[in-house]
């Protein structure tokens, strides 16, 4: 049978859930729901969101109100890690990651720091990017893998409205954080030599549309479709052959500022 795997940025759960988030997850029915942004602060109990995945890990910032992600299942995992190993800054990670072990399969679900204001926090973002790539090369040694979230990337000048005006100016679009996803994708000439290949799912189905998944609620940014395709599913190249389909859902807007995938 398939397996459906949704993820989506909310902004903030408690404000999600008043604005029609509901709707969204019956109508899709997800077997895997994975969460960021959720601004938590500790293990939602809802109990028809528990009735619906009996299986939920949470990651929750140290910070109140602040990032936070899970993935709610309706299978249960094997394991759970919720920081990214090998990063200095445990606590830093915390409620930006989870991973989940499966039998054939490892899903990570990131809610992947931004680079900030005036990219102030880029060496933040660069560190992160260091430790993830090596995280997820090291994981799929073991299992393929399932990455999926908001990347807070947007890889290339087709995945946001304005390139030129953003290049090296605005987080998600600078050459640091471009060249990172890039090398998971494809591991450069000087990546460790069994390094894998990774697949951004949608946008090897849909090699040339322009389709988003964040605007921006000022500036009436989604009617204009001033958007930027920050979530994604990117997989261990050798999940490729299974995937039956990869969709933006841009008609849900409005329980969140992004849409889920």
């Amino acid at each position: 049978g398939c397996m459906r795997i949704a993820a989506w940025n909310v902004c903030g759960l408690a404000t999600s859930q008043k604005k029609g988030f509901k709707f969204y997850v019956e109508a899709e029915d997800p077997d895997i729901l994975v969460l960021s942004e959720t601004k938590v602060n500790n293990e939602t109990v809802d109990p028809a969101l528990k009735e619906r995945f009996p299986h939920s890990y949470w990651s929750i910032a140290e910070k109140k109100s602040y990032s936070g992600t899970a993935i709610l299942s309706k299978h249960k995992a094997l394991s759970v890690t919720r920081t990214l190993p090998g990063h200095p800054d445990p606590n830093y990670t915390k409620g930006r990651i989870v991973t989940l072990e499966f039998e054939n399969t490892y899903v990570v679900g990131t809610y992947v720091p931004n680079a900030g204001t005036g990219l102030k926090t880029l060496n933040e973002k660069n560190l992160w990017n260091e430790h993830f790539t090596t995280y997820i090369r090291d994981l799929d040694k073991k299992k393929p893998v399932i990455w999926t979230g908001d990347l807070n990337v947007a890889p290339t000048a087709i995945d946001l409205a304005n390139p030129k005006t953003n290049w090296n100016k605005t987080p998600g679009y600078t050459e640091a954080e471009t060249t990172a996803f890039k090398n998971i994708l494809t591991p450069p000439s000087n990546a460790p030599e069994d390094s894998p290949r990774f697949i951004d799912v949608w946008r090897h189905l849909h090699p040339d549309t322009q389709h988003y998944t964040y605007f921006s609620y000022r500036f009436r940014c989604r009617e204009k479709n001033l958007g930027w395709r920050l979530d994604m599913f990117v997989l261990s190249e050798r999940l490729l052959e299974k995937v039956k389909m990869c969709e933006i859902r841009d008609e849900i807007y409005g329980a969140s500022d992004h849409c889920p995938v």
